[in-house]
């Protein structure tokens, strides 16, 4: 058997710890592609830190510290000390900080002290450990205090002197009398901070409808809203249960090909408009945006014996029934000739996909039967 080694490049901490690998990996990963180009001589001593889950932010490197990506530091923060990985170095740090509306001329970053010795990552360890009980405690806290929210995580600071309650709320909520109780029993500084439904769900995680992982627990950062319109413009059904994330709001995927559907159907012709032959009125039910096709029946609330229209048939018709003139059908004869000549034909000459379906006689014998001559019966002696 092969020894498991260590990838090279790691961190002290995750060395010493692999359940940290998770740090190091994640939405808030960004690719350097300046890696390996020189740093300019205008390069700001500005790095980029990532903590827990969704936060990460800027911090001057005063000391002129060596460091590389995936170095465990101890950075600045209010009060005492935090822990942080190294996510991004060189000039990339100034795009990305012009990317989050940040001047780099202007912008007041705290300090990183020094690379985490073992001591700070021993102690870090153990505020990690803390912070699933510390959740499940405070949500016991806050029921018994009667207050209406819901605690979804917590993140202890990295010298255990400090911890970050994220909690969902629907209304206002006067959290002060759990902020003293919280205070009083796990004796650190208590900050509160209200996240969205959908933060709460790229924190906790989870498997969708379509089988991945969530789109918001491994790439998406910032959640554009997302309205019943976008699923109109996609011809998909109205129904809550399936337009519904694991969040409780609208699906976030619902946004990902909204734009080619609008600019596939840009020259779309009204579908409120009704057309006009001398058989009645065709009213709009359904349309394929992408194959430019448009369903339509003779009956409004019927979808019942639909008949099949391209949308350059349907503008045909509008134009002509805008002159006052009712066309014979909605189908001319010429897509009618051009829907019999595209239709499918076996040119390659495969066999039939239900050819293995078909059961066998089980009568018939196979191979050819060999032909026996039956043996003659000896003739009778005859009386003389």
């Amino acid at each position: 058997m092969t020894e498991n080694k260590e990838p090279k490049g790691k961190c002290a901490g995750c060395a010493s710890n692999k359940r940290d690998h998770r740090l190091l990996a994640g939405k808030l990963d960004v690719y350097d592609w300046l890696q390996d180009v020189p740093e300019s001589a205008q390069c700001p001593d500005v790095v980029e830190i990532k903590f827990k889950n969704t936060r990460k932010g800027f911090y001057s490197n005063t000391n002129q510290l060596r460091l590389q990506r995936g170095d465990v530091v101890a950075v600045e923060a209010s009060p005492g000390h935090d822990i942080g990985i190294v996510s991004l170095t060189g000039d990339l740090v100034v795009e990305q900080m012009r990317k989050q509306k940040l001047d780099p001329n202007t912008y007041e970053a705290k300090k990183v002290y020094r690379k985490a010795k073992p001591v700070d990552i021993e102690k870090w360890h153990e505020a990690i450990a803390l912070e699933h009980k510390t959740m499940i405690k405070a949500r016991q806290i806050s029921a018994e205090l009667k207050l209406d929210m819901k605690i979804g995580d917590v993140e202890y600071q990295g010298d255990k002197t400090k911890a970050i309650f994220y909690y969902i709320a629907d209304d206002r909520v006067d959290f002060r009398q759990l902020i003293k109780v919280l205070a009083e029993q796990f004796k650190i500084r208590i900050e509160m901070r209200q996240i969205g439904a959908r933060q709460e769900a790229g924190r906790i995680g989870g498997i969708g409808p379509c089988g991945r992982e969530l789109c918001c627990s491994t790439w998406i950062t910032n959640f554009v809203s997302v309205t019943t319109n976008a699923a109109r413009y996609q011809e998909i059904s109205l129904n809550p249960q399936k337009l519904a994330g694991q969040c409780g709001k609208l699906k976030c995927c619902l946004n990902f090909e909204l734009d080619c559907y609008i600019d596939a159907q840009k020259d779309f012709p009204n579908t409120s408009i009704p057309l006009e032959t001398k058989d009645g009125t065709a009213y709009h039910q359904k349309t394929d945006i992408f194959k430019r096709q448009m369903w339509y029946s003779f009956d409004k609330f019927n979808s019942m014996n639909m008949v099949q229209v391209s949308v350059d048939r349907v503008k045909e018709i509008i134009r002509l029934n805008k002159k006052g003139i009712k066309v014979d059908k909605l189908i001319s004869e010429k897509s009618i000739d051009n829907k019999k000549s595209l239709d499918y034909e076996n040119v390659v000459g495969q066999d039939s996909l239900n050819r293995f379906d078909k059961k066998e006689n089980p009568n018939k014998r196979k191979g050819k039967r060999k032909f026996r001559r039956k043996p003659r019966k000896p003739n009778k002696p005859t009386k003389s």
